[in-house]
């Protein structure tokens, strides 16, 4: 099936429009940010925390080495040159993950709570006043005195 241009965007258009389209790239932009935050208390705050309690151990520098860096012609050590397994590196990582977790979590829990709340003031049905309830039997003494 053949669209020309004019269609086509008038469809893309109304995809990109609807609702739940720019509250997903909402959602994604603000996950972007968030992980940033979340990856600096993880770097910056924990994993400094984490070392002291470990004997001062770096923990970025947990690895194990599978092959030693080696040496240039002049001495130096090149340190590109080693292969490691950094899992010092990945156990920072499933804390952020965890954070993250945890966070999304509570923040659901939040808007459950407070739509709960709104659902349960919604049914709450308000008790007539007394002139409304005297209006009531008014009403419903002259209805039955017409029939």
């Amino acid at each position: 099936m053949i669209m020309n241009k004019k269609e086509f965007l008038k469809e893309f258009k109304e995809f990109i429009s609807r609702g739940n389209i720019l509250d997903m790239a909402i959602g994604v932009i603000i996950g972007g940010a968030f992980g940033k935050i979340t990856s600096s208390l993880v770097n910056d705050v924990i994993m400094p925390v984490i070392s002291i309690l470990t004997g001062g151990i770096q923990f970025s520098n947990w690895k194990i080495v599978l092959k030693e860096a080696i040496a240039t012609t002049d001495g130096v050590i090149d340190p590109a040159t080693e292969v490691a397994i950094n899992f010092g590196s990945l156990i920072a990582t499933v804390l952020d993950f965890l954070i993250i977790a945890f966070t999304i979590f509570i923040i659901i829990k939040l808007v459950n709570k407070f739509k709960n709340k709104k659902q349960a003031e919604e049914k709450v049905v308000e008790k007539p006043s007394e002139e409304i309830k005297l209006l009531t039997e008014i009403r419903d003494a002259i209805k039955n005195s017409c029939d």
